[in-house]
């Protein structure tokens, strides 16, 4: 019984732990693999209130994920909206994640120069990122800022920004240009909405639009 009551209270750890967990993906994760122990624990010593509840939460999670992974990827899910540098919407998510931005992005700034397209990306009612592209010169744009809020880190909703390349053509941008040499998950990413790597980082290119 002493190695069953370490797997009860790795499962109640789990479970705590999951409770720290900003990014809505791993927070589900985590939870079901604290469930799942919990629930086997209790039924093992046969408390039957807890391993239900246990057990009713992990089925809970399964959905969740279930639904999560199956909705990363859909359009009707998320919506891109085209924003002037100065929107409102976009100077507050710059600012409520100004020390996140300068983490993973430390060139990026908001207002030298005017950005040539913005875009907020929303899931329902929420923001869930931002992609900001300036002017390159000789219909080059650079890709300056494309960044996911903490709780949805997990996925790529950036990827539906890139999906309609009309509106890049629309500013005149033939190429879009990434600097620098990204993370390895960044890379993935990057390829995933048509990337490649160069010799200076990484460009697409923009079809002309129809």
């Amino acid at each position: 019984m002493v190695w069953w009551e370490i797997v009860g209270w790795i499962g109640s750890l789990l479970v705590i732990i999951s409770l720290t967990q900003a990014r809505v993906l791993r927070f589900r994760v985590i939870n079901l693999l604290g469930a799942v122990i919990a629930t086997a624990y209790n039924v093992v010593i046969e408390i039957w209130p807890f391993a239900v509840m246990n057990g009713v939460i992990a089925i809970i999670d399964v959905y969740w994920l279930v639904r999560l992974q199956r909705e990363r990827h859909d359009a009707l899910v998320y919506g891109v909206l085209e924003v002037p540098s100065d929107d409102a919407v976009l100077q507050h998510l710059l600012e409520s994640h100004a020390p996140d931005i300068a983490r993973f992005h430390p060139g990026f700034s908001a207002v030298d120069p005017a950005p040539s397209a913005s875009f907020v990306v929303v899931r329902g009612d929420e923001l869930v990122g931002a992609v900001v592209v300036r002017s390159a010169g000789d219909g080059v744009g650079r890709v300056d800022l494309d960044y996911v809020t903490p709780r949805y880190r997990d996925f790529t909703p950036g990827e539906f920004v890139y999906r309609d390349s009309g509106v890049f053509a629309s500013h005149g941008f033939r190429r879009l240009v990434v600097g620098g040499s990204p993370a390895t998950e960044a890379r993935a990413y990057l390829e995933r909405v048509g990337f490649r790597p160069t010799a200076d980082g990484w460009e697409r290119e923009v079809p002309t639009a129809a």
